[in-house]
């Protein structure tokens, strides 16, 4: 019953923030003034879910700048994390086209000016690049998760080399962000959001000066080796956490189509 009663509430939120973000979101070039509906829409979602943050090393990053942020993906709720976490940022995602089709979240996710890609063709991905560096330059910071998509033993993927290539080609420094605790919350394939803590950590830029197309893979094994550095693999109880009684937990159906490049 208690489950019932937070996903009505999840849902009666989540409408009225969408269809307001979308309407704002025409005379809203770069999706700044919406953003923070965005931001609003996160902090209800943790707060509703019981979820509290422990955010270290926001002393290596200087608000007044743009980044690419690379983070590790372990979970759906990954998202508000770090949307709350990087509270002072103006924030956009590089997600998969097809999430512009999911009902309200695909259509916010519009009017806020993510960055769309369109996997299957290389032209467009291409032009997503240029968009990512049209952000930048509006003094919005970009978040990618290397990965491409969740983790779903909780261990780092191989990363993928787009977000490297938007940093060199944007002359951006990356900020590896690493986060524990979101899969202990939310499991890939779970549609429930537990009570918990999550931990993010935040490491110091990384110049990307240096870097051309023909070595990132040596940039993006010191951005992986600098996750990994503070990533700490879920305890075998921790782990079953979603499947205990008493846990308070939301749907979270919309968060659970998400997959991110």
């Amino acid at each position: 019953m208690f489950y019932i009663l937070q996903l009505t509430l999840f849902i009666v939120i989540t409408i009225p923030l969408a269809v307001l973000t979308i309407s704002l979101g025409f005379f809203d070039r770069h999706g700044k003034r919406v953003y923070r509906i965005n931001q609003l829409w996160a902090w209800l979602l943790l707060r509703m879910g019981g979820i509290s943050l422990n955010v270290e090393g926001q002393e290596n990053i200087d608000a007044s700048q743009q980044y690419i942020f690379m983070v590790n993906h372990q979970s759906n709720v990954d998202i508000p994390v770090i949307v709350q976490s990087l509270a002072r940022f103006q924030l956009r995602w590089i997600a998969k086209k097809e999430l512009l089709w999911v009902p309200f979240f695909g259509w916010a996710m519009w009017a806020t000016k993510h960055i769309t890609v369109d996997r299957s063709d290389p032209q467009n991905a291409v032009k997503s690049l240029e968009r990512a560096r049209e952000r930048i330059a509006a003094g919005i910071s970009v978040v990618v998760f290397p990965e491409g998509t969740r983790s779903t033993d909780g261990k780092l993927l191989r990363f993928k080399k787009g977000g490297f290539m938007l940093a060199v080609q944007a002359n951006t420094k990356i900020v590896p962000v690493t986060i524990n605790g979101s899969r202990n919350l939310l499991p890939s394939g779970a549609w429930r959001l537990c009570s918990g803590s999550i931990e993010v950590f935040v490491d110091k830029p990384i110049a990307v000066d240096g870097y051309r197309a023909g070595n990132l893979r040596l940039l993006s094994d010191r951005v992986r080796k600098t996750i990994a550095a503070h990533w700490r693999e879920p305890s075998s109880s921790e782990s079953k956490r979603p499947a205990e009684s008493g846990n308070r937990a939301i749907g979270n159906r919309a968060l659970d189509k998400q997959q991110r490049v």
